[in-house]
């Protein structure tokens, strides 16, 4: 994409704020006119987003589940985590490239390993935070090692595994633009665009777009905490 030359392409404004003439920072004229392709690449950012947080949500808690109590496979586990981590983005993106092509699928894999770091670490502290006679009075009562995790464990662990997810999701928006390597970056895609050919107004709108879009995902994911967690927002308000 590149800046308009002049006028709006109707002649009804000379000239529009994101012209070579005017090349301004904010720019609604920008917005209203390609309003389309915002919306296709905000689309495509969400899309990107929820589908790696929930392959790393996926991968996270069995491995946390296999781990716990487990001091060696514990730092195993987050050990290798972390490495994954280390790895640059725009190095790991690459490497996937051979096993699954220039798709979004490359990238989801790769924010989705990213995410683990995270959300391996929550699921495993929220663990730890049920306390031990909550656990001593549910087997009393006759729970088994099942039952115990998902009637007892997983509900208590929640809010501390929902902190994790909510970071876990910030960061994915944000490292979600890398994915324009392999042609994949949402709203990364406008932001290189705009920034390979100065164009102003597409490379603050789509910047603001990915802050907004984190926000909106954090409220959500909030909400949904909230709503799962009652007994944890009567102890807060207590």
């Amino acid at each position: 994409m590149t800046l308009l030359i002049g006028a709006s392409p109707l002649g009804a404004r000379e000239p529009v704020c994101y012209s070579r003439d005017v090349n301004a920072w904010f720019c609604w004229d920008y917005v209203r006119d390609r309003q389309d392709e915002l919306v296709e690449a905000t689309s495509a950012h969400l899309q990107i987003t929820v589908a790696a947080v929930a392959l790393g949500l996926l991968l996270a808690v069995p491995m946390a589940l296999a781990a716990r109590g487990r001091p060696r496979a514990e730092s195993m586990v987050l050990g290798g985590s972390t490495l994954v981590y280390t790895i640059p983005s725009l190095a790991l993106l690459p490497l996937l490239v051979p096993l699954t092509g220039l798709t979004r699928t490359t990238v989801v894999i790769g924010l989705g390993a990213y995410c683990l770091t995270i959300l391996v670490r929550a699921v495993l502290d929220g663990l730890r935070s049920v306390p031990d006679d909550v656990r001593d009075a549910a087997r009393g009562m006759g729970y088994g090692r099942w039952l115990l995790l998902w009637r007892v464990e997983l509900p208590l662990a929640l809010p501390v595994v929902m902190a994790g997810l909510r970071v876990a999701t910030v960061s994915t928006v944000a490292l979600a633009t890398i994915g324009t390597v392999v042609s994949e970056g949402g709203l990364g895609a406008l932001i290189a665009d705009g920034k390979n050919t100065q164009f102003n107004a597409e490379l603050m709108t789509a910047s603001v777009l990915c802050v907004v879009l984190a926000l909106l995902l954090d409220a959500v994911l909030l909400v949904v905490q909230r709503a799962a967690t009652p007994w944890a927002r009567g102890r807060a308000t207590a």
